[in-house]
């Protein structure tokens, strides 16, 4: 005498009687005999599930998984019952199908999230430098500082690299620096006012804004505008033009800028600035939608 499970809320009925049942825990069985030598042939055959489904095929049946991945239609139901319940896989009620779930997607983005972001920022920021002929570089905040985490020069002829000898690695105060002043900008506001409090605002170019009150101006253009401007107030000379790298959560995590030199281009930042500007901000876009963010407007 065989005996039936409830009818599962699958795509279709999947009957288990006593010979699904033995199939099913033979197939466990395997899976646990092989576990132990170091490789578990339950999780591949979850992954493989969840790799069946694409963007041709993002909805699929326990049949359809079944043969995808090589199972009996019984064990295909037990792992995807299990990948669904844990938030991998969600049924459509209508349907009966299946589709990726809600905790494939933070997967995704923790995947996106944990790379350097150097790494996926260097090819855009070395495009951009090709492109304008001027250094690129990107930095990040620490505490009242920028550091500088890449930095790239064109390798066409007739470019034009900054005289300072920065690296990856080197540190300005955040203040004075275009890059600086985007991630300043878009800091909460009681940790801007904590990192302002702490900012020695020493001159260190022609243009170095010292005031407290004036600063603040500045950073509050910066978040209305989405760039800063840097007129000389690094060192004699220098300008540059900085946007900000948002992640997924939008929050920015990085800045780029263009630098350009008085010696090569001495013309007023209004004009330099159009120039620039398109160039720089399709970079960041790109960045930061590498980095998962999905601008809102």
């Amino acid at each position: 005498m065989t005996s039936s499970r409830p009818r599962s809320a699958s795509d279709e009925p999947v009957p288990l009687g006593d010979a699904d049942d033995a199939a099913a825990g033979a197939d466990d069985a395997s899976a646990t005999r092989t576990s132990a030598a170091g490789f578990s042939q339950s999780l591949e055959r979850g992954l493989l599930i969840l790799s069946s489904f694409s963007e041709n095929r993002p909805v699929l049946g326990i049949s359809d998984l079944g043969r995808a991945v090589g199972l009996n239609r019984s064990t295909a139901y037990r792992y995807v019952a299990t990948l669904a319940k844990l938030g991998y896989l969600q049924q459509d009620p209508d349907s009966r199908k299946y589709s990726l779930g809600p905790r494939v997607v933070d997967l995704g983005f923790a995947a996106i999230n944990s790379m350097e972001i150097t790494r996926v920022a260097g090819p855009f920021l070395q495009a951009l430098s090709d492109e304008t002929g001027y250094t690129v570089s990107m930095a990040v905040l620490d505490g009242t500082d920028i550091v500088y985490v890449e930095r790239r020069r064109s390798g066409r002829a007739g470019t034009y690299a900054m005289g300072l000898q920065l690296h990856v690695g080197s540190r300005l105060p955040a203040y004075c620096t275009s890059m600086g002043k985007v991630l300043l900008a878009h800091q909460d506001p009681a940790v801007l006012r904590d990192l302002v409090d702490r900012t020695d605002l020493a001159r260190r170019g022609p243009k170095t804004i010292t005031a407290r009150e004036q600063l603040m101006v500045a950073l509050s253009r910066v978040r209305r505008t989405g760039f800063a401007l840097n007129d000389e107030e690094l060192a004699a000379g220098l300008r540059s033009l900085a946007a900000p790298v948002r992640d997924r959560s939008g929050k920015v995590v990085a800045a780029v800028n263009i630098a350009v030199h008085l010696t090569v281009w001495n013309a007023s930042m209004d004009s330099v600035m159009p120039r620039l500007e398109a160039p720089l901000r399709r970079a960041t876009t790109e960045i930061s939608t590498r980095l998962g963010y999905r601008s809102r407007t």
